[in-house]
Order: C-alpha cells, then structure tokens, then sequence
C-alpha cells in the first residue's frame, strides 16, 4: 500500500535528525514507498470548501546538514491525501487550535493523525483530569488566594502555565519559598489563562519518565533526569535520556488511559510519569521515539504505520 501523506509540522530544514520524532516517522514512511508533502502550519488554507495547503514534496535522508530535499512549492488539495499529520510544536495557541478545525475539515476521509477534534479538546495537562486517581493533588486556578491555599496544604508545589511546553515557565516552590504573589503577578501579565499547580513530587530527582503508546498501548520508555541542580527533566533544557524498563504502575497508568486514547484517534502520545504519578498525556507533537529506538531497538515509527497502514486499508475495504 502506498500512501499520500502530508506533515504540518516546524520548517523540516531546522530538525535534529538525531532526536525529531516527526523526521523519523517521514524516514520510516519513505521505506516503506510513501509519498510525502511537507508544509508548515501557516500555509494552511480553507478556501470554498477545500482545505488546501501551500508546500512541497519531500525526500529525506540520515545525512546531517542535508537532511532533506525540497521539491518545487505547490498548492495542495489536502482532501485528496490519505494521511496528514498534525506534527508542528505547541504553544497550543489560537493559531495552533485554529489548524485542528481546518483539519476537522478533512474527516472521516482522510486519516489526521492525532485526531485534531480530540487534541484540540484533550490539551496535555488537561486530559489527566479525567483520571484524578493516577495524577498527584493538583489545582488549575487563576486566583491567587485560591492558590495560596493549594501551597498551604502542601507547602512544596510545582507551578507552572496552563498550556506551555518544553519546560518553559515551570517554577518549584518550596516550603521556603516567598514568590509566588510575584509569579502569580508576572504570568497575569502576560496571559489572561490560568495556572496549573501540582504537589511536588520529590521522585523526579530520579527522573521523568515518557512512556510512548502507539493507538493506545505502551511500547516503552526513556526516562528523563534533570541536570544537577534543575528541576525540569525536559531534554529542552538539559534532561539527559537514559535507558529504563516500563514498571508495573507504568502499565497499570497505560491500562487505564490507553482505551480512551484509542477511541479518540490519538495514534502517537507520549505520557510523562514521576514516580507513582502521571502529570501530562502529550498528544499534540510527542518525541521521544528516537531514543527509545536508540536504548531499546524498539522501532516505534514502524509499529505506528503499522497502525495507520490498517486503519486506511480498512477504511478502502469498508
């Protein structure tokens, strides 16, 4: 089966080709005899009833600095593709959520993956609502008695906004801690969105875990530890990956979250997990694949085509 696939994703040029999860999916696509189109997020057009995108096709190859060839720049009728994936990097914005309805366009005929209804509406540190039992005491609040209160109760606490990403804007404050009045007054100034705040988990010095599912079932982990002194694990900001095995509580968390990704069309996620604790579902443009393959030999790009190449094979039967 060969498909017609279209990344929306970051300028494909500037990736890491030794960590971009979206650059690894498009190596394992061309393997195995797809077609690939690459445009970014603002080339992306509704225009009477057609959702057509401005880019190009794409070949890529495992060579740094010359990672990618550009064919010539095209418009798109994105209904005519089997495939497009919803790949660029948050913050999860009005642009970003904008681009899930234009690609909610495109359903049930062509397969967006994630599913942009269920990313738009499942944004990562929202989703684990739904499972209040698996994450740690947690509060999304604006109100700054209302949070002073969340600190009170549990004296240690992470604090951080609502929808950024990367490790960005993340801040520990202790039992000793005297700052909160000003964050609060800082990230009021800057956004009119609430705050989420979360018991701190004294477990991260050991890292954070990402577990990656594919249409909801795990296939591994790398665990994430902070650089000496940081509390942030992200790889972002100096998190070393390390090989680990998934744990009982791993598989326990995956069991319980993983049927309603799968009814939600959410393909690729990456969860994040601290101890006994899962703090983020990350379903907008998850990484973590290459590593994985890396430490464990684990092709998760080719198990997760596996999964896309049935889901349209039965849709052509259907």
């Amino acid at each position: 089966m060969s498909l017609k696939i279209a990344f929306q994703m970051d300028p494909i040029a500037g990736v890491d080709i030794d960590a971009d999860s979206t650059f690894r999916l498009a190596e394992e696509a061309q393997v195995r005899g797809h077609e690939l189109f690459f445009y970014t997020p603002d080339r992306l057009t509704w225009q009477e009833g057609r959702v057509i995108a401005r880019g190009q096709p794409i070949t890529v190859r495992r060579q740094r600095g010359d990672h990618v060839s550009l064919g010539e720049e095209t418009s798109l009728d994105l209904g005519g593709m089997d495939v497009v994936w919803l790949r660029q990097d948050p913050p999860f914005d009005m642009g970003y959520i904008t681009t899930t309805h234009l690609l909610e366009q495109l359903l049930p005929g062509v397969l967006v993956a994630n599913d942009p209804f269920w990313v738009r509406n499942c944004p990562e540190k929202l989703l684990v609502l739904q499972f209040p039992d698996l994450i740690p005491p947690t509060m999304i609040a604006r109100d700054l008695a209302d949070l002073r209160a969340f600190k009170s109760a549990h004296d240690d606490i992470i604090l951080k906004p609502l929808y950024g990403n990367g490790g960005a804007g993340v801040f520990r404050l202790d039992p000793n801690d005297r700052n909160l009045a000003s964050l609060h007054e800082l990230f009021a100034s800057l956004s009119s969105e609430p705050l989420i705040a979360q018991k701190f988990i004294p477990d991260v010095s050991n890292g954070d875990k990402r577990v990656i599912l594919v249409d909801g079932e795990p296939v591994g982990a790398i665990n994430r530890v902070p650089a000496a002194g940081e509390t942030r694990s992200n790889m972002h900001v100096g998190g070393r990956p390390e090989k680990v095995a998934l744990s009982d509580r791993d598989r326990e968390i995956c069991a319980a979250i993983g049927p309603v990704l799968r009814e939600r069309g959410q393909i690729f996620v990456g969860i994040d997990v601290i101890g006994e604790y899962l703090t983020e579902i990350n379903v907008t443009s998850p990484t973590g694949i290459q590593e994985l393959e890396r430490f464990d030999g684990i092709n998760v790009a080719e198990r997760i085509w596996q999964v896309i190449e049935a889901k349209r094979g039965a849709a052509s039967a259907a």
